[in-house]
């Protein structure tokens, strides 16, 4: 087996989140004496992304160290048995944003539950209640969030506005048709891509830092329909014959011309000139309304800003939020500390019938806007302070009852999970992103006796690799 050369194999399974492994009987390994019986060599796994289970598949050998291969998808030979429709939308193979559109929704979330149990396997117990996996309420059109990136499809090609083409770090593909965004998505990145055309603008290089354009935020709320435009700019305007304040003029006035669904609340311009490839800003300019908007979930009301945290999915996020007020269970006279706390959501859910909820995060403007939010919602026993969980907790005297952790998806700090622990609270609702991560914690947790009482996985990314899971742990009692 040679580094290079391609093979034909069927997937026998894929673990999370997109990696499928291979396994091919008989081949010959480097090193070993040729002529040795096939039948008595095992079979040799493969590591391969972007696949599906029972998928017969053609891939090159990309790597060939002894304790890992790895391959190249080429070409699916014939597809596997779970796929069953077409993909709806026309980018689906192209874009690398989405991996499961020829699923029918419930292989996907079948998928994703047996994806998560095997990760999680070795911390359910007999008396684990393992809850399964709970959908989206919008399988299509539930994103309310977007960062499309300016760019080209092919070298020196024509400026493109959309998402990176699968396996690129580079090409990037229009994606106006997309069918994870509400349809306003699409509008605007057609008018803003006319627009840039239009003015014969250059998207900023990522290898000569150069050029003007960078990206494009949309934020639309599902609730009230409110809608966030957000470009994000360097500051090298090169339009000889034309102003900068001319093209701003010309694209705002487009983005008003456009049948919406939703109501513009803001459109902002926002400069960055960093090297690094993420939308930052180091100066803005409100250019119409507000750098905010408004989402209701579960009876409240959440502003949200242009670059703070807000689950993407709002319908999923109140399935999720559910589950976590059902895990926290009687909080009356209780203190609970909502760690990693965004714009202060699940923090506010519980206030009602809490003591006292204090939420640490350290976004300076999800902050500001989670004080905004407990002020409007006429919650006074909530607290957020700015900073980082794992030196935020050295500063604040009071003692939680109960934990919340929703970090973000590299899990918790192990130094800043060592504190958690330390309070010793009876007990904690983990909220993950990415189940690896949430595995790596859990070891941590259970190790210094904490056990899993119940799981839900909640699929807030409906046509995507991604899924949340939900842990309640509670704290061993020790016998007398």
């Amino acid at each position: 087996m040679k580094k290079g050369q391609e093979y034909i194999g069927i997937v026998d399974h894929v673990n999370f989140p997109n990696k499928g492994i291979v396994q091919i009987e008989g081949l010959q390994e480097e090193g070993e004496e040729k002529g040795e019986d096939k039948l008595s060599l095992p079979p040799v796994k493969i590591v391969v992304k972007d696949v599906l289970p029972g998928q017969m598949i053609k891939f090159r050998l990309t790597k060939n160290a002894s304790g890992r291969k790895e391959g190249r998808l080429l070409k699916v030979i014939t597809p596997s048995e779970r796929e069953g429709r077409v993909p709806p939308c026309p980018h689906f193979g192209s874009c690398g944003g989405c991996a499961y559109q020829t699923m029918p929704y419930k292989e996907q979330l079948r998928l994703k539950e047996e994806q998560g149990k095997q990760l999680l396997q070795g911390f359910l117990q007999k008396e684990t209640i393992w809850e399964g996996i709970l959908g989206s309420p919008r399988e299509f059109r539930y994103r309310n969030k977007m960062e499309y990136s300016f760019g080209d499809e092919v070298k020196d090609g024509d400026i493109m506005l959309g998402m990176h083409k699968k396996g690129s770090f580079y090409d990037v593909l229009t994606t106006d048709q997309c069918q994870i965004v509400e349809e306003d998505f699409n509008r605007i990145v057609n008018g803003t891509l006319k627009i840039a055309r239009e003015f014969g603008l250059k998207y900023y290089h990522k290898i000569t830092h150069s050029g003007y354009l960078r990206h494009l935020l949309v934020r639309r709320a599902v609730k009230t329909g409110e809608i966030l435009v957000h470009l994000v700019t360097t500051s090298a305007w090169e339009v000889t014959n034309k102003k900068e304040e001319e093209f701003f003029s010309v694209w705002k006035n487009t983005l008003f011309s456009i049948c919406l669904d939703g109501r513009i609340k803001g459109i902002v311009h926002t400069i960055n000139d960093r090297v690094a490839d993420v939308i930052c800003a180091d100066s803005t300019k409100v250019l119409f309304g507000e750098d905010f908007f408004f989402e209701e979930l579960l009876g409240l009301k959440f502003k949200i800003s242009s670059f703070s945290f807000f689950q993407t999915n709002s319908l999923g996020a109140e399935v999720l939020y559910r589950k976590v007020r059902e895990y926290i269970g009687g909080t009356k006279d209780k203190v609970i500390f909502d760690l990693y706390s965004g714009t202060g959501t699940i923090a506010q859910l519980l206030a009602p019938v809490a003591k006292k909820v204090i939420g640490v995060e350290i976004v300076g403007d999800a902050v500001e806007a989670a004080r905004d939010n407990a002020k409007r919602n006429g919650l006074l026993n909530c607290e957020f302070l700015e900073g980082d969980v794992l030196q935020v907790l050295d500063t604040m005297e009071e003692k939680p009852d109960y934990i919340v952790l929703d970090p973000p998806r590299d899990g918790v700090h192990k130094k800043a999970l060592e504190k958690i622990i330390r309070y010793q609270v009876e007990r904690i609702v983990y909220i993950s992103c990415k189940p690896t991560s949430l595995a790596r914690d859990l070891e941590l947790l259970c190790g210094a006796g904490y056990k899993v009482e119940k799981v839900c996985m909640v699929d807030m990314f409906p046509e995507t690799v991604n899924v949340e899971t939900c842990v309640l742990l509670s704290k061993l009692r020790k016998e007398p």
